[in-house]
């Protein structure tokens, strides 16, 4: 579904990807794990088209992605869940929500489509018409996922999703992962927490500065704290 071939990004004149490759398959959970500044979240930032300068190849869907706009690679089914979440302040949490289906080929199944997240989010449902800023940062992650979630996109990409949550959301939150795998959803999952990652994912691409230096079956690295150490300890 997504295949990443010699993928190179620069920020500024700083070359920050050395030639990464990265395959996933429909339906596969894949981890992304590596040291801080390893270059993870400039990965996901390149597939999503939101960095300047990129060269290499991105295909999704058999389409060439390097040279579209993010609009234009959200609109193939790419979804993105940032690292800083991006709720809009001012809108409530329902408005937040709609804005995830406006550009979205299913847009005239908008009452359908708030009705499954709001079953599908119990704490949103509580919430769908309270300013979504107010809310606690566990409950506007949940936010973020759920508007990515409402364009129903073939792939998502999740950026740190568990940073600076409170134990119980992240628990929530990777129950839910755990169904949309179920139920055939394809993720690149970004995140610190190794064991919760290595719990939910099939395989594992591990990057140190820049490049990926291993790739495994997520049980082989859940059964190797030493490899843990080595490359994903913060």
């Amino acid at each position: 579904m997504l295949e990443i071939s010699n993928l190179n990004a620069w920020y500024g004149t700083s070359h920050v990807l050395q030639k990464i490759n990265i395959t996933i398959s429909k339906g596969e959970v894949i981890a992304l794990l590596g040291r801080n500044g390893a270059g993870k979240t400039t990965v996901v930032k390149s597939t999503m088209g939101l960095l300047a300068k990129t060269s290499g190849s991105v295909r999704f869907k058999d389409n060439e992605l390097i040279g579209q706009s993010a609009h234009a690679r959200f609109g193939l089914g790419l979804a993105y869940v940032p690292e800083d979440r991006r709720i809009v302040p001012g809108l409530t949490v329902l408005e937040n929500i709609r804005l995830g289906i406006v550009a979205s080929p299913k847009k005239s199944q908008e009452k359908n489509i708030i009705e499954q997240i709001a079953e599908t989010f119990p704490r949103l449902k509580e919430r769908l018409h309270q300013n979504a800023i107010t809310m606690s940062g566990g409950e506007q992650q949940m936010l973020a996922i759920a508007r990515a979630l409402a364009a129903d996109p073939d792939m998502i990409l999740l950026d740190e999703p568990s940073e600076g949550i409170m134990p119980i959301l992240v628990d929530e939150m990777f129950e839910l992962f755990t169904s949309l795998k179920r139920a055939g959803k394809t993720i690149l999952l970004v995140e610190q927490n190794v064991e919760l990652a290595l719990s939910i994912c099939d395989r594992v691409y591990i990057l140190d500065q820049g490049e990926v230096v291993l790739t495994e079956s997520a049980q082989a690295l859940l059964n190797d704290p030493q490899m843990q150490e080595r490359y994903c300890a913060v």
